[in-house]
């Protein structure tokens, strides 16, 4: 009896054992995946939309930003278009290019003033800000970010643009192009705001890459750079 007695004790002492040390080996696992508080989500969004700026913002800044990249290039406005084709059809196409080129490059300068911009709606977000982007659609943080800068952006853009023009020359190629067209027998006069379109076109590509960093970060996870935005990103997963 006392033998059977030390044997069931035995058994008891070692299963216990066996299971301590599978709650022990699962005690990391287990502080790995702890809920994330409302705090590490907010600062989990604001390095998303920072990696956003840093990645792909600055790249619009660069020679050719725009022109080079087929997703935010600023193509003519549907009145100058007609421009374009009359130019192209009677030799004058590498005219046009120019005329386009230029617009892009005027571009280019204005995008360096709007990372302070961003700063500083990212700085502002609050948790309630951070949850709904988190659950919300896949381009939610840069609907909160275009919410947030679009106005400013547009004010800080225009005289930037404004002062671009003739820095780059595009005001002497753009008055070429207008006077040479507007010559043209049979043709209609045109005198575009280009300022103001350039400036539009401009927070478009701006919005659209951080779009894009934006959708890349919620589908890949090999784009989540860090721990945190591993686990932020991981609960909309």
């Amino acid at each position: 009896m006392l033998k059977k007695t030390l044997l069931i004790g035995l058994i008891l002492s070692t299963t216990a054992c066996a299971e301590l040390q599978q709650i022990a080996e699962n005690l990391p696992e287990i502080e790995q995946n702890a809920p994330l508080g409302n705090e590490q989500i907010a600062n989990g969004l604001k390095e998303a939309l920072t990696k956003g700026i840093d990645d792909q913002v600055q790249k619009l800044t660069q020679k050719n930003g725009f022109y080079n990249n087929p997703l935010v290039k600023i193509a003519l406005p549907e009145e100058l278009q007609k421009v374009e084709n009359v130019l192209r059809d009677i030799g004058l196409g590498s005219l046009a290019d120019k005329g386009i080129e230029a617009l892009n490059h005027t571009a280019e300068e204005a995008v360096k003033e709007a990372t302070p911009i961003f700063v500083n709606a990212i700085q502002e977000m609050s948790i309630n800000d951070a949850k709904n982007i988190l659950l919300g659609q896949d381009n939610a943080a840069t609907q909160y970010l275009e919410e947030k800068t679009n106005t400013e952006l547009y004010n800080k853009f225009k005289p930037v643009i404004e002062n671009s023009f003739a820095k780059v020359g595009a005001n002497e190629i753009w008055s070429n192009i207008i006077k040479r067209y507007n010559n043209i027998p049979l043709t209609n006069n045109v005198n575009p705001n280009l300022t103001d379109y350039v400036t539009q076109e401009a927070l478009n590509g701006v919005y659209k890459m951080i779009a894009v960093e934006e959708k890349d970060i919620r589908e890949n996870i090999n784009s989540r750079t860090s721990d945190l935005l591993k686990k932020v990103f991981a609960l909309q997963d």
